[in-house]
């Protein structure tokens, strides 16, 4: 079974920085494009980055310049750093894969990410 699980969220001041990682099992790792999105109250959910197999990384305007996404292929993992934070930032982070053979996404539970002073 495929299993994305986060870790690295936290309550964190305005500047700060945090690291994110998404674990994932059950799926050929380097086959997949990898996301985070987030999610507020009354939102939709929202794609902060994206990196392909091929490495190819795309932003979300608001994060351009602060954030970083990066995948270790060798540990089944992908990370957000994400630096500089803003209150704005404050939301559910959640890992995605998607399945390129089928365009079937999987998801994380999200870890929670606080920004706040």
């Amino acid at each position: 079974q495929v299993q994305l699980v986060e870790s690295g969220g936290g309550l964190v001041q305005p500047g700060g920085s945090l690291r994110l990682s998404c674990a994932a099992s059950g799926i050929i790792f380097s086959l997949y494009s990898m996301g985070w999105y987030r999610q507020t109250p009354g939102k939709q959910r929202e794609l902060v980055a994206i990196i392909t197999s091929e490495g190819s990384i795309n932003y979300v305007d608001s994060v351009k310049g602060r954030f970083t996404i990066t995948k270790d292929n060798a540990k089944n993992t992908m990370y957000l750093q994400m630096n500089s934070l803003k209150p704005e930032d404050t939301a559910v982070y959640i890992c995605s894969a998607r399945n390129p053979f089928i365009d079937r996404d999987y998801w994380g539970k999200g870890t929670l990410v606080t920004v706040s002073s």
